[in-house]
């Protein structure tokens, strides 16, 4: 199964290549033939350093063409790959405790590291209790050839939202089966370029905007995160020429805040195709302020492509892929109960009437294929018809075997699904179908019953944001054990407490008198994964625990 991922590397098309985005505003650009040759040479090394098919190597490397060559010699050399994110905002003893977890799960043979990471790297061995150095990248004078592959192509951890990283087994099987399926809803045609500042050691970065491409020599326009928040305008004039990318809905959002029109001057993006957007709940203001300042330069909201995946499942479960205006819905809150009808008390599609729409409103994410199946089943497994809340249930050969070393989660489960639907991943996500669409509501881990109905906390993030002006990005909610065994625990970034008193009586009126609630304010508070989601679970027990230091409860 592994042979569609890797034939690029006895057959590269010279014509077409990767270009990385260099800090001074350029390109750099390596053609396939040099990638496949260099990665080859890299795969060399590695065997005589003792690496062998279906042994784990980690690769601890900022996104440069080392990183790429690296990545496709472990490949190269049969072995299953393990990419570990560079250290982000964490201080040092934060960041080697991460890699110490994912390092004591996945038992590499070994840890390649760059000369800059080495330190942090070999201290994250010596935690995890594995002997040796971090390997330099390096490459051997001649070129291997491709050995056989072992079980698993990847190795995804993933970032520990709700807790400990843990490593999702994905299988060649898996793999083909889910590029195979990007591809065809994406429409990927012969000679399309992708654009991705997308960090590469996260799922929908490094399948969707990675490997995908990358398989089917696609031109790729590979940018880093930082390049991105620093000119998301640069990544917009790729679609001059480039006619896919995927991103959250953040990103969308950052760019009609930061971008100005004049940035863009001469650019059409009359050809760009498809922009993803996935790996949060989508609301329709962003999609529709980001169309607003591109539209006068050819952009079409028909290209918006709202998915939904995660790394259990390889990567992507459904995505709008049909050439239409994205719908968004308002569903009543008061019907939000596990196996009862959604009530929706608004929809429109993605146009002006987006605008402001925010707190409650959410975005459809597209029709299941036949080949993924997705059920939505209430709490006793049943499934439940279209229309009804219940948890999403998928199917298929992109339903990953678990997670490696025999980890567990909280809420994502893995084990038969509905009948006719054969091996399963239980999403943890509660969500429903409406009008053929897939519509994601969040986490079922985190959200909280009031009155037998279901409160998520993302839909109160954003009512939030609004009452208190402090916006999105600065509040995080989480549902945590309180008065009756039901609370909520509110971190926000300020130290102003203005604010406290009209959002404890927002919150009186959202979840009732019960709920026990308690405001945590501070700097330094929010903590969130290598994706950008916040680590609910995790804040509270380290407030909890007494170590966040600028942390205080609000009056």
């Amino acid at each position: 199964m592994a042979s569609a991922l890797r034939n690029w590397l006895d057959k590269p098309n010279t014509g077409r290549g990767v270009s990385l985005a260099t800090d001074d505003g350029g390109w750099d650009h390596h053609d396939y033939g040099r990638l496949a040759s260099a990665a080859r040479r890299t795969a060399g090394a590695l065997i005589e350093a003792g690496v062998r098919p279906g042994d784990v190597v980690c690769v601890v490397l900022p996104t440069d063409f080392t990183c790429v060559e690296t990545y496709f010699g472990v490949w190269a050399a049969g072995a299953t790959v393990c990419l570990v994110t560079p250290p982000l905002f964490q201080d040092g003893d934060d960041y080697v405790a991460h890699v110490a977890a994912i390092l004591r799960q996945a038992r590499p043979v070994l840890t390649i590291a760059s000369d800059d990471l080495a330190p942090l790297a070999a201290r994250a061995m010596a935690d995890a209790g594995l002997d040796g150095e971090p390997w330099a990248p390096r490459q051997a004078e001649h070129e291997a050839e491709v050995q056989p592959a072992g079980e698993l192509a990847i190795l995804q951890f993933t970032s520990g939202s709700s807790g400990a990283p843990r490593g999702v087994m994905v299988t060649w099987e898996n793999l083909e089966a889910n590029c195979e399926l990007i591809a065809r809803t994406a429409g990927f045609q012969d000679g399309d370029e992708v654009a991705t500042w997308l960090p590469l050691y996260h799922d929908m970065g490094l399948i969707g905007c990675f490997i995908t491409p990358i398989a089917l020599q696609c031109d790729l326009r590979l940018m880093r995160p930082d390049h991105f928040i620093r000119d998301p305008a640069r990544w917009i004039r790729c679609f001059a020429t480039a006619t896919h990318t995927a991103a959250p809905p953040f990103a969308y959002a950052y760019c009609a805040r930061r971008v100005k029109p004049e940035q863009l001057e001469g650019v059409d993006l009359s050809g760009w195709r498809m922009a993803l957007i996935g790996a949060e709940p989508i609301d329709p203001h962003s999609l529709e302020v980001f169309a607003e300042l591109l539209e006068p330069f050819g952009f079409h909201r028909e290209a918006f492509n709202p998915a939904y995946g995660m790394a259990e499942t390889t990567l992507l479960v459904t995505m709008d892929h049909a050439w239409r205006l994205p719908l968004a819905v308002r569903p009543d809150p008061a019907s939000l109960a596990f196996g009862q009808p959604v009530r929706i008390l608004e929809q429109h599609e993605v146009g002006a009437h987006s605008k402001g729409a925010k707190s409650g409103w959410i975005v459809g994410c597209g029709t299941p294929e036949e080949d993924v199946p997705v059920r939505i089943l209430d709490d006793d497994g049943n499934e439940l018809a279209d229309g009804l809340l219940g948890e999403i249930v998928v199917g298929g050969a992109s339903a990953c075997p678990g997670y490696y070393a025999g980890a567990e989660a909280k809420s994502t489960r893995f084990g038969d699904g509905p009948s006719g639907q054969g091996w399963s991943v239980f999403t943890g996500d509660a969500g429903f179908f409406h009008e053929g669409r897939l519509f994601v509501l969040g986490r079922m881990g985190d959200s909280i019953k009031v009155r037998g109905r279901s409160v998520y906390v993302e839909d109160l993030e954003a009512r939030i944001a609004e009452v208190s002006r402090l916006g999105k990005g600065r509040i995080t909610v989480t549902a945590v054990p309180g008065a009756g065994q039901r609370g909520l625990a509110l971190f926000a970034e300020t130290n102003d407490e203005a604010w406290v008193g009209d959002v404890r009586e927002m919150l009186r009126r959202r979840v009732g008198e019960d709920v026990e609630v308690t405001i945590i304010v501070g700097t330094g508070l929010i903590q969130r994964t290598s994706s950008g989601k916040p680590r609910r679970r995790y804040m509270w027990e380290q407030f909890q625990a007494g170590r966040l230091p600028n942390a205080r409860l609000a009056g």
